[in-house]
């Protein structure tokens, strides 16, 4: 199906964010729509760089908006042909650079591509959760019967009470008449008694049908209340703590307003039956009258229920955070952050009525040198449906920060807990006041407790925390929960790290790369089920290189470099180096496949199998890139240019196949630069930076360097093997003896040095023997090669 026939079927929210996309002049959404087939099957991201292209396809476009306004003069729609000639004016803009447009374009069709994206995401999880969700809609659908059967009940009340009315009015008009009329004969006065008596006997019995009917309904709205508040209020609370840690759960509200809304209505309702029913027993009551002896009791259940419905509807609907932070709920003291606040019962006349106040840490633990903190800005917004795309009462903070109080130092404490500051929980309350036909309920939410640092050094620290304790507290406020914070089992932890890629690159991790993090964790184990991850472990252990500094620099990684390869399957990223090599060892020659390091944070390294002479299958292994590489040269662009000189200088490239047999180009030919060999925008980074060689079966990364480094001035060892080589052994292994350049450098006074490394670059096998190289054990590390003629450059080697 066409991509634009695709987004014409979305539903809402993603046909808002297709209304915001084209809310812009660039290309106007009738223009995609009218020459969708024509737009989509032009090559508009070569036409962006070549302008004889894009003249061609920009005169092409304004003669498809001639035939389109042609199309609607026949059709007389004066409307479409104005909105036509006012684009194809709008685009001569373009004529001077053409090239403009074709990017304008491919913006568009790239922002378009992103959207369903997000839906196919969707659609993913909604499979991964069938059962669940086929559980939930059974649940809904129940709730749903039960509300309707509320609303029934409440209508039917309404009714009985207006027949109640007419009843004693009846009842009440004839004795006002017997009254006035002064009966003087006994006879008929008493049979008229006895008729009085069998009305009243009737209302009597009506009344206490009545109030029945009514306990009846409070009843069903107790039941009700208990469901949201106790189970689906907290569900949705539960699922909002894991959003904030990267699940793909829903936590609309929308659903939850409604039936909020709807058992405030019903006990709204109520309340007025039950201030009728005093209305009639102040015209006509009589001896033990059940309205008397009921009704306050009454009153006071249906305001309980109605208050505690009231008190739980106000909630806190987006977590605080930071514009450019790591994740909700790591606040940085004097920067700004947003929350937003809901209440779920909407009555449009409170509109703009309810003012919200903002505070912090009301009742801070006696925890020594805990901080306590400010809170600045607009602290004060009125709950309105303005600021909701959905119509919600909502009050939308964003512009308030933090600032630290300076007087006290910090709690005295009378506790021994010690906490660190990114252990210490924080919490944001919101304050209003519900005030509607004679009731007045005091409301508080309060926010998920956060993390406030001072420094953006804190930033990785800070979401370990958050992380651990949305994952594992359901008690949103438990402040000193890292006073003794429980261990994560494995299935647990193991979801929430798959969360962690899933919602910064839309793919998750798969079994095979969570077995082998929890191999790292835990060692071999059969079964990894019963196994438990402490806090300590988690961010604590090895420091500074703990876990999570291991996990979160491979994840900033891949967000920054690698996610559409991540996104597409073509980095199997978390394999161990022994599960490597058993893959590798079985595939034809030149089979690679990618992983993350194990010791380089934040590196990402390839492996290959060679065909030794005797005719065994060799796994090699590259030195670890990281993002000092990355941003100056895309990955797929690396392993596009890989090659190793080997025997009589002959540059080869090792990689054939990704993992398990797909060719490289056509795994990664998408995302090669359009240029290649010397017109490659990256030739140069190749060039100035690497240079590899071959020892028979070793290889080394040569860095060039000038001259005066060469002959030693201020020149320091640098690691051969890094990375991967000191995963094996446990010590990296040193060059005693300076890095050659690949060319000799004229300015060289020593000559013998020269000569010397003149039959090195020549013939490396003669210096099998020296002390210049060394066989690696194991898997050895290589670097990426450079190219027959590299100039003397003053750099150090990339593997830092």
């Amino acid at each position: 199906m066409a991509q634009w026939d695709r987004l014409m079927l979305l539903h809402a929210p993603y046909t808002q964010q297709l209304h915001e996309l084209y809310d812009r002049d660039a290309l106007p959404m009738d223009v995609r729509h009218y020459l969708s087939a024509w737009i989509e099957k032009q090559e508009w991201q070569r036409a962006a760089r070549d302008h004889d292209l894009a003249m061609a396809l920009f005169q092409v476009l304004l003669e498809n908006l001639d035939i389109q306004h042609s199309r609607f003069v026949q059709e007389e729609s004066f409307l479409m042909q104005h909105n036509i000639r006012r684009y194809k004016q709008n685009f001569q803009r373009y004529l001077d650079d053409p090239c403009a447009l074709a990017n304008a374009i491919l913006w568009f069709l790239g922002k378009e591509k992103e959207i369903l994206q997000s839906v196919d995401l969707a659609e993913q999880v909604q499979c991964l959760h069938v059962a669940q969700e086929a559980m939930e809609t059974s649940s809904q659908q129940d709730l749903e019967r039960k509300m309707a059967g509320l609303r029934n009940e409440v209508q039917c009340m309404d009714h009985t009470m207006f027949c109640l009315e007419e009843q004693q009015d009846e009842f009440d008009f004839k004795f006002q008449t017997y009254k006035m009329e002064a009966v003087v004969d006994e006879a008929v006065k008493k049979e008229q008694m006895k008729v009085f008596q069998l009305l009243i006997n009737r209302l009597d019995e009506c009344r206490k049908s009545t109030l029945s009917d009514l306990n009846k309904i409070l009843d069903r709205t107790d039941d009700l209340i208990d469901i949201l508040v106790k189970k689906e209020l907290v569900e949705w609370q539960r699922r909002q703590q894991k959003v904030c840690i990267g699940s793909p759960d829903n936590v609309c509200l929308d659903q939850l307003e409604k039936w909020f809304t709807c058992v405030a209505v019903c006990l709204f309702q109520v309340r007025e039956f039950l201030g009728k029913l005093e209305e009639l027993v102040g015209k006509v009551s009589y001896q033990n009258d059940p309205v008397k002896a009921q009704k306050p009791t009454m009153q006071k259940r249906a305001d309980t229920l109605l208050k505690d419905l009231l008190k739980s509807s106000f909630v806190v609907e987006t977590q605080p955070s930071m514009p450019q932070g790591k994740g909700p709920l790591v606040l940085r003291t004097n920067v700004q952050f947003s929350v937003k606040t809901r209440l779920l019962v909407k009555f449009p006349e409170l509109n703009h009525s309810m003012k919200v106040d903002v505070s912090m840490d009301r009742e801070a633990p006696q925890i020594k040198g805990y901080r306590r903190f400010n809170v600045l800005g607009t602290k004060t917004k009125a709950l309105n449906m303005a600021e909701s795309q959905s119509g919600g009462m909502v009050a939308d903070f964003r512009h308030l920060t933090l600032k630290e109080q300076k007087s006290g130092g910090g709690g005295k404490g009378v506790s021994d807990i010690s906490l660190s500051v990114t252990e210490e929980l924080h919490i944001i309350y919101f304050d209003t006041v519900f005030e509607m036909k004679g009731l007045l309920v005091e409301l508080q939410a309060s926010s998920i407790p956060v993390v406030i640092i001072s420094n953006s050094s804190q930033q990785q620290s800070a979401w370990a925390s958050v992380l651990w304790f949305n994952l594992l507290s359901v008690d949103t406020k438990d402040v000193v929960f890292f006073g003794n914070s429980p261990a994560a089992t494995w299935p647990l932890f193991g979801e929430m790290l798959s969360w962690q890629f899933l919602s910064a690159t839309k793919r998750g991790l798969n079994e095979a790369q969570l077995e082998m993090i929890a191999h790292r964790l835990f060692g071999k184990q059969q079964k990894y089920d019963t196994c438990k991850v402490a806090w300590s472990k988690f961010t604590k252990e090895n420091t500074p290189d703990t876990f999570w500094v291991w996990f979160d620099g491979i994840l900033v990684m891949v967000k920054a470099y690698l996610e559409d390869l991540w996104r597409d399957g073509l980095i199997m990223g978390f394999v161990s180096k022994g599960k490597e090599k058993s893959l590798l060892k079985k595939k034809q020659r030149g089979t690679f496949l990618l992983r993350f390091s194990e010791s380089v944070i934040g590196g990402i390294t390839f492996s290959w199998v060679e065909i030794t002479i005797t005719g065994e299958p060799e796994v090699k292994t590259v030195q670890p890139f990281t993002k000092v590489d990355l941003c100056q040269i895309p990955f797929q662009e690396i392993i596009r240019n890989y090659q190793i000189l080997e025997a009589e200088n002959i540059p080869e490239c090792p990689l054939l196949y990704l993992y398990p047999n797909t060719p490289k180009d056509e795994a990664f030919g998408k995302y090669y630069s359009e240029k290649s060999g010397s017109d490659s925008p990256y030739i140069k980074y190749i060039k100035t930076k690497l240079v590899f060689v071959s020892k028979e079966n070793t290889l080394e990364a040569r860095s060039p360097m000038s001259s005066d480094m060469v002959q030693g001035e201020g020149s320091e060892p640098m690691n051969a093997l890094c990375g991967e080589t000191a995963e094996q052994d446990g010590s990296p292994h040193s060059l005693q003896s300076p890095l050659e350049t690949y060319h000799p450098d004229p300015m060289l006074s020593d000559s013998a040095a020269e000569d010397e490394l003149l039959m090195y670059l020549n013939n490396p096998t003669i210096f099998a023997d020296s002390d210049i190289l060394q066989d690696e054990p194991l898997l050895p590390d290589f670097g990426l090669p450079g190219f027959n003629c590299l100039p003397p450059q003053s750099c150090g080697s990339i593997f830092q």
